[in-house]
């Protein structure tokens, strides 16, 4: 009995292909028939030594240090990772754009950091009476270079020169005989380039005078214009004005600055020509694209030359209406014939016309060609005096998109006609109220055309109004002198001497 079960053992383990032990799994490949006939507990607690063992269930995975590649990305494909990183990543995308928006803030909200025409006085210098080297009677480009230490020492950053073209000396030479040489009186080219030279060695910047508006009668442009030369034909405003009766009569009321008719007949051309100023300053024809290209062309020969910036004068009188209608008088009781006096009239039609601050931001736009190194901004004012007209002023200054002057001079102290603490604050308050925001005011308590502080309001005032000058926010504007407290002087001749009033130093 014994031998035939050991007989039948062998034969029950080779059909059976071995039988795991209690520490494995139950055989997949078992046969179902067999699993049912025997249950676990009759089963020969014998060991098949030539099978390999199967789990009944993976082991339980868990994170730990040094886990290789393939465990790490099993890990992380799981979907409590995917959350976490998904709100990280969106964390950070809103800290950045936050941290952006911060950035711009700042930027945006910050005060600016000043240019060099915002970081110190202008001082301002009519050559002519300012210093004379040669003892001539007259005060020269020379002259100014020997006082460069004087101004170095007033704490200057900015030299302001009026006009020293060459011309007939008129109206403060504001009439150009020739835009691209220096008047005699004031010395040679050579003499202005040492002068800019020694300006920018000290670290001082230098700004020069342009009136765009007219020329001298005696500039070759109107020489040519008057005999009707080309191109030059119609560089200057022209009208008939002769009757059939030959007499002379003015194409309409207009009435120039200086007074009187604004228009002047010319014998050579046998029409009349506007002026705005004198009868020796006939005015540009702007409408001309060719007069335009002409001042252009002026700008960037003194740019070329080195200076740092640009005054432009009498800009508001650039263009006129074409239908030539006569002004609105001011007391319509008066007789048109007896008007004579520029304030006597609304200057509807021969100031501030359409198209006029066109030209004035195409002059900003030759100007930034030159602003493009840096440190080399080239800085733009405009000489244009509003008096009432707070707003037409603050035109000046351009648009939010728009760049024109940096800033229209400031003529708010120098029209106060009575000094008092309420006229100061007025002064101060009417162009700081108007001014738009982001702008730089400026301020000025003297000029070539207005009389000395100290012959205006009285020496005692000369240190108060240079201290209010100087503690205002914005750019001070000093005319020469003013610091010393200079006064007026009766000039010999008006015409041919120091039309300002003031002596040669």
């Amino acid at each position: 009995m014994v031998d035939e079960e050991a007989k039948s053992l062998p034969m029950e383990l080779s059909e059976k292909g071995g039988v795991e032990n209690n520490g494995f799994v139950q055989n997949e490949a078992f046969d179902a028939k067999e699993t049912d006939a025997r249950s676990q507990e009759e089963m020969p607690k014998l060991c098949a030594v030539d099978v390999e063992p199967v789990a009944m269930e993976a082991p339980v995975l868990k994170p730990y240090a040094g886990m290789p590649k393939e465990v790490l990305l099993k890990f992380s494909s799981q979907a409590r990772y995917k959350v976490t990183r998904e709100i990280l990543f969106w964390l950070i995308i809103a800290a950045a754009v936050v941290l952006v928006c911060a950035t711009v803030a700042i930027i945006v909200l910050s005060p600016k950091c000043l240019d060099w025409w915002q970081a110190g006085p202008i001082y301002q210098i009519y050559p002519r009476s300012f210093k004379d080297s040669n003892m001539d009677g007259d005060g020269d480009l020379k002259g100014i270079q020997e006082k460069l230490d004087h101004i170095t020492y007033l704490n200057i950053k900015t030299i302001w020169i009026t006009s020293f073209f060459k011309s007939p000396i008129k109206d403060l030479g504001y009439g150009a005989e020739d835009f691209y040489n220096i008047d005699p009186m004031f010395g040679s080219m050579s003499d202005f380039e040492d002068l800019l030279a020694a300006i920018h060695d000290r670290g001082l910047k230098v700004i020069m005078d342009l009136i765009p508006n007219h020329t001298s009668d005696k500039h070759r442009w109107f020489q040519l214009s008057r005999n009707r030369t080309g191109k030059f034909t119609d560089y200057y405003v022209w009208q008939d004005c002769v009757q059939a009766t030959g007499l002379v009569a003015p194409p309409n009321n207009w009435v120039s600055v200086f007074g009187n008719s604004s228009w002047q007949f010319d014998d050579v051309r046998k029409q009349c020509y506007l002026h705005q100023f004198g009868k020796e300053q006939p005015d540009l024809n702007f409408r001309s694209s060719a007069v335009q290209q002409e001042i252009h062309d002026v700008i960037k020969f003194w740019l070329n030359k080195g200076i740092d910036g640009f005054s432009f004068s009498a800009v508001k009188f650039l263009l006129e209406a074409t239908h030539l209608r006569d002004e609105p008088q001011v007391n319509k009781s008066l007789s048109p014939e007896s008007i004579t006096d520029y304030s006597q009239l609304y200057h509807d039609y021969t100031t501030t016309q359409v198209g006029m601050h066109d030209i004035v931001r195409s002059f900003r736009h030759t100007m930034n060609q030159f602003s493009t190194e840096p440190g080399r901004y080239r800085f733009m004012g405009s000489d244009v005096d509003e008096k009432e007209d707070t707003e037409a002023t603050m035109m000046y200054y351009g648009t939010t998109f728009i760049q024109e002057a940096d800033f229209p001079l400031n003529f708010n102290l120098i029209n106060m006609k009575n000094l008092s603490g309420n006229s100061v604050f007025e002064a101060v308050n009417l162009w700081m109220k108007n001014m738009p925001a982001g702008k730089w005011p400026n301020w000025a308590v003297g000029s070539p055309t207005a009389a000395r502080v100290s012959s205006r309001i009285g020496k005692e005032y000369v240190n108060v109004m240079n201290m209010l000058l100087l503690t205002l926010p914005g750019t001070p504007v000093t005319y020469y002198g003013e610091e010393l407290g200079m006064e007026n002087i009766a000039s010999e001749n008006v015409s041919e001497k120091h039309t300002n009033s003031d002596p040669v130093v």
